[in-house]
């Protein structure tokens, strides 16, 4: 049997060909790549990759199906960049799915997570996946922290101004004039705890009279019971007498009075000017006078008739003596 023995030149071929296929393996390895099995490449858009880095992995329910190939700007808008997904396995992604990328751990490592949509054609190698962006946990921990740290701003800032405009009030008089009004206070207090004590005094020494009060209280609260039919005929005929007061002619009856006491004041003025026989006696003395002389003369005359009566009325046959019962002038005229 003949043995083929190779040269030199072909055992140093032949072991660089094996050294280079086992560093190309041992690099594809390394990224994560089986060069045993088919490569689909998927496109992902997004505005900006945040800390996405090539080699970074792509999962899909948590399970590592691929990584990120490479990066690069979108041909004629350096504003989007395009990312480049290699998968190594042949696991169905429909065409709407979502290439979201996300925090894989807590020290902020990037990743893209494939979320399935539910369209029921596939996507083929080559497509382009519905991007999307999810904030890394120091990015929500600043979206949460940002507000707080602005409210905590504003309120040392408002702190700052009470604490000053405290300071400007609290001056050396004010605080003389608390320290016043605190003692004034004081002994305000002690006034009313005097005022109490003085009252619960009194009241104790009172509590017959006022439960001597009180009964007599509830008796007329309970004389008010027993008479509510009375009060209630009482307050009915208020009402009645109320209702006729109403329906009298109370307006016109007043218009009469006013006319008869006008007429009265004129009466009145007439005899204070001294018209008429009744201002003529209370106006003129000397009328008064007189009056009071016929008067007086004509009781002397009712007093001598009374006395001899004989004198003014007789009778006879033979005719009256004129000397007989001639008139005298009474002793004493009556007063």
């Amino acid at each position: 049997m003949k043995i083929f023995k190779f040269s030199r030149e072909v055992k140093v071929g032949i072991l660089t060909v094996v050294t280079l296929s086992a560093f190309v393996w041992s690099y594809n390895f390394l990224k994560g790549r089986d060069v045993f099995r088919k490569q689909r490449i998927f496109y992902a858009v997004y505005d900006n990759v945040a800390g996405l880095m090539t080699a970074n992995s792509i999962t899909i329910n948590g399970l590592n199906v691929g990584q990120v190939n490479k990066m690069y700007f979108y041909p004629g808008n350096p504003e989007r960049v395009v990312v480049e997904i290699n998968m190594s396995n042949n696991v169905p992604v429909p065409s709407n799915s979502t290439a979201r990328i996300f925090s894989s751990d807590l020290l902020g490592t990037r990743g893209i997570q494939i979320i399935p949509g539910d369209s029921p054609i596939m996507a083929q190698s080559g497509d382009t996946l519905i991007s999307a962006m999810q904030l890394s946990l120091q990015d929500e921990v600043n979206d949460m922290v940002e507000p707080i740290m602005r409210k905590t701003e504003n309120l040392i800032t408002s702190f700052d101004t009470v604490l000053n405009v405290l300071s400007d009030i609290f001056n050396k008089e004010t605080r003389d004039n608390l320290t016043g009004t605190v003692l004034s206070l004081r002994k305000t207090m002690q006034n009313l705890e005097s005022s109490t004590l003085a009252i619960d005094t009194l009241v104790d020494g009172q509590k017959i009279r006022l439960a001597r009060i009180i009964s007599n209280v509830e008796s007329i609260s309970s004389n008010l019971k027993d008479n509510n039919a009375n009060l209630n005929r009482i307050i009915s005929n208020v009402a009645i007498l109320s209702d006729s007061l109403a329906q009298a002619d109370v307006a016109g009856t007043m218009g009469k009075v006013n006319r008869a006491v006008s007429g009265l004041n004129s009466i009145v003025q007439k005899i204070e000017q001294g018209e008429g026989s009744l201002g003529q006696l209370v106006n003129n003395q000397k009328m008064y006078n007189e009056l009071e002389t016929a008067s007086r003369e004509l009781n002397l005359l009712l007093e001598d008739m009374r006395l001899n009566p004989d004198r003014y009325i007789h009778f006879s046959v033979f005719g009256r003596s004129p000397k007989k019962n001639q008139y005298q002038q009474p002793l004493k005229e009556i007063e």
